[in-house]
């Protein structure tokens, strides 16, 4: 029983030391929600289930009457069963986009 728990304990050590430099390489990520929501935030961290700690998040709320507005949310969890898409964001060409001036429908809820 002793050595398979040392053997967890390995297996887990070494998925930390694997995800670590991703982690770190990783900045500014967007992610698309199952139910349409989108969130912007730097990665610190994720797990073997696409659970997501995202630092310094912001939602951005899509309209077609208005600009896009960016709800601040801070430190933020995304369960890893509500993550459509996750992509890495360009932070140069982010910071050159006007997003006041941006109209889009929202998206939908993503149907299974």
């Amino acid at each position: 029983m002793q050595l398979t728990v040392l053997k967890l304990e390995l297996i887990n050590r070494q998925k930390l030391r694997l995800q670590a430099p991703l982690v770190d390489r990783m900045g500014t990520v967007a992610i698309v929600t199952s139910d349409g929501r989108m969130i912007v935030g730097t990665l610190k961290g994720f797990d073997q289930t696409i659970n997501l700690i995202l630092d310094e998040s912001h939602e951005r709320v899509f309209s077609s009457s208005q600009g896009v507005e960016q709800v601040v949310l801070g430190l933020y969890i995304v369960r890893g069963d509500n993550v459509a898409v996750i992509g890495e964001i360009d932070e140069e060409t982010d910071s050159t986009l006007d997003l006041g001036n941006i109209r889009a429908e929202p998206l939908n809820s993503v149907v299974h």
